[in-house]
């Protein structure tokens, strides 16, 4: 099992910036893939960037690309999302998700979710 709890969200005016955590508590987080996922009002959950377990890989939506980055902090059980460039279609809440294969890019293969947290960008 894998408890996590996600931060960071709130609300910021488009072109600005937002850095997102998820702490992770239970299992070994070293030996997870971390995911972060977003779903906006009325949408599905897709798919926003990936990081393996050593954090030495990543693969992004291509909507983010250029604009977010994934990073991990192993010895402090935490992944981050920051965000860049923020456009109003990046509003959503954002959930981070956790499992052993790598890359898992299909929220339904995911096993352990966050509560997701909220973010909202103003034009």
């Amino acid at each position: 099992q894998v408890q996590l709890v996600e931060s960071g969200g709130g609300l910021v005016q488009a072109g600005g910036s937002l850095r997102l955590s998820c702490a992770a508590s239970g299992q070994p987080f070293s030996s997870y893939a971390m995911g972060w996922f977003r779903q906006g009002p009325g949408k599905e959950r897709t798919f926003v960037a990936v990081i393996n377990q050593s954090g030495g890989t990543t693969y992004y939506a291509d909507s983010v690309k250029g604009r977010f980055t994934i990073s991990r902090d192993n010895a402090k059980n935490t992944v981050y999302l920051q965000m860049n460039r923020l456009k109003p279609e990046d509003t959503a809440v954002y959930y981070c998700a956790a499992d052993r294969p790598f890359p898992l890019l299909v929220p339904a293969r995911y096993d352990y979710w966050g509560q997701g947290t909220q973010v909202t960008v103003s034009s």
